[in-house]
């Protein structure tokens, strides 16, 4: 990987980390008091320097799950309508970043940047909104953050978080077991200023290829299938933008 500097403003804000490490092991107990977690291949993680983290998303859980059992602390992209109120203050004392999903958010990019520059760990579900968990839809934030900082992107590949045919806001099922796979990273060389929007795009379909893959030996290391689409009636994550290349095979 590039030693290249990674290239932030340096007004750039940089998210709080105070709650980010100690809730984690309180956390693990309490969700396996509700369902089992396994985590596979984990030594595959970078144990220190920046990370990016790219999880597929099917469910609720996907979020707190990845804050929860990741190798390392994460600092997760988080839809903007979360902090609100008391939740809203959590997450913001435990370092997650919010995110304009609707119009170009800077901020966010930039508080990223931060936390690469600053040899921590990001965490981004490339689909957007929860869904079949395929990378049918694909937005470029990922591949761009590992353009601009050169950081190994790491995939991870979530099961169990949601039921087939339950909602979007679905927990897993008690009783229940997630399996949580993670695979070997991968790095964009960096690219400096100006990035062209066919850069990005070139990078963002490279970098879906490079998840679907994962995807289909986590199916094969943990004999699993994902839970298919949200049916619409009971789809609370419509609302996302229709941005994003779109997966072909």
């Amino acid at each position: 990987m590039s030693t290249t500097a990674i290239e932030v403003p340096s007004a750039a804000k940089r998210p709080p980390t105070f709650l980010l490490r100690p809730l984690r092991a309180p956390a693990r107990f309490v969700v396996r008091r509700r369902f089992s977690v396994t985590v596979h291949d984990a030594d595959l993680v970078p144990a220190d320097g920046p990370v990016i983290f790219a999880s597929n998303h099917v469910g609720v859980a996907d979020g707190p799950l990845l804050a929860i059992f990741s190798p390392r602390p994460v600092h997760a992209l988080t839809k903007e309508e979360m902090f609100d109120g008391r939740l809203g203050r959590f997450l913001l004392a435990s370092g997650q970043i919010p995110l304009d999903r609707f119009h170009s958010d800077p901020g966010a990019v930039k508080a990223c940047l931060r936390v690469l520059r600053d040899g921590r760990a990001v965490g981004i579900f490339p689909e957007g909104s929860r869904g079949a968990g395929e990378y049918d839809r694909f937005h470029r934030g990922a591949a761009y953050l590992g353009l601009v900082s050169g950081a190994p992107i790491v995939p991870v590949v979530q099961f169990g978080t949601r039921e087939p045919g339950a909602g979007s806001s679905a927990l897993p099922k008690k009783g229940g077991h997630v399996d949580i796979v993670y695979g070997a990273p991968f790095a964009f060389e960096p690219s400096p200023w100006p990035r062209t929007k066919q850069q990005v795009e070139d990078a963002s379909a490279t970098l879906r290829e490079f998840l679907v893959e994962h995807l289909e030996r986590a199916k094969k290391v943990t004999g699993r299938t994902l839970p298919g689409p949200i049916p619409k009636s009971k789809d609370k994550e419509s609302d996302d933008p229709d941005t994003g290349i779109e997966g072909h095979e």
